[in-house]
């Protein structure tokens, strides 16, 4: 008898997803309070609103997909702290989050850095889940499973930016400067989608240094990510070929 085998109940043997739709219903609460405690009275109402928009759509994803996909309970905490984080901006908006107030020692340059670490934690915590998905759905393996989550997450945070300024566009005047919160910096964006990139690349390095703690094959694996799982080149090649071997 394996020691999982030892630790799981009866009711976990028949639904495997149980402990993970557990913790997700758990987190889930967490953000519901998170969410109401930002509600109170927060500094700019229509971007309380504007900011929520996308969290609780996520949450929403997240609990209709718990069971054809439940997450690790790893993942679930990693999405969830970064929505308490998130929370505190919206409350505030990202730009006046007043953490110079509640910790003078990091007041250290007048602008609000409380954005940036944010857009970095995203990489950071964000990484993992995403690379989840690749592991279980896609199958990926060695290079793929480091790279591909980085290059998403990056992806990810380029949509966010143009989906920032296509709101500030959209609403304009104080709703859209206090959503935006470039607070004058004209490479805000960049500098932004910079910091997200480099916490999904600390991510995956991190995971890379315990696989190979873990005794994984770190090059044999990443050798074999190289190596084509459909030998025949598709393209025009692929039109020649039965539909039942086209790609």
């Amino acid at each position: 008898m394996q020691p999982d085998e030892i630790r799981r109940s009866p009711e976990e043997y028949a639904d495997p997803a149980r402990p993970y739709r557990s913790w997700l219903y758990r987190c889930t609460l967490l953000f519901a309070l998170a969410v109401g405690i930002s509600a109170i009275h927060p500094r700019y109402p229509s971007d309380w609103w504007l900011e929520n928009a996308l969290a609780v759509a996520l949450v929403a994803v997240l609990l209709l997909t718990r069971n054809v996909f439940p997450f690790s309970r790893l993942s679930y905490t990693l999405i969830f702290v970064f929505l308490g984080l998130h929370e505190l901006g919206a409350h505030y908006t990202y730009s006046e989050v007043p953490y110079k107030e509640w910790f003078p020692f990091l007041e250290v340059t007048e602008r609000n850095h409380y954005d940036r670490l944010v857009h970095f934690l995203f990489g950071l915590l964000y990484a993992y889940p995403i690379r989840e998905i690749f592991l279980r759905v896609v199958g990926v393996r060695g290079f793929w499973g480091y790279y591909l989550p980085l290059d998403v997450t990056m992806a990810f945070s380029m949509v966010y930016e143009l989906i920032e300024w296509a709101s500030a566009l959209l609403f304009g005047g104080e709703l859209g400067a206090a959503y935006l919160g470039t607070q004058g910096d004209v490479w805000d964006a960049q500098k932004d989608m910079a910091l997200a990139s480099l916490g999904a690349l600390i991510a995956m390095l991190v995971i890379a240094a315990i696989n190979r703690k873990r005794g994984v094959d770190l090059a044999g694996e990443g050798a074999a990510s190289w190596r084509a799982a459909q030998p025949e080149p598709l393209g025009e090649a692929a039109l020649q070929r039965p539909p039942d071997r086209a790609q």
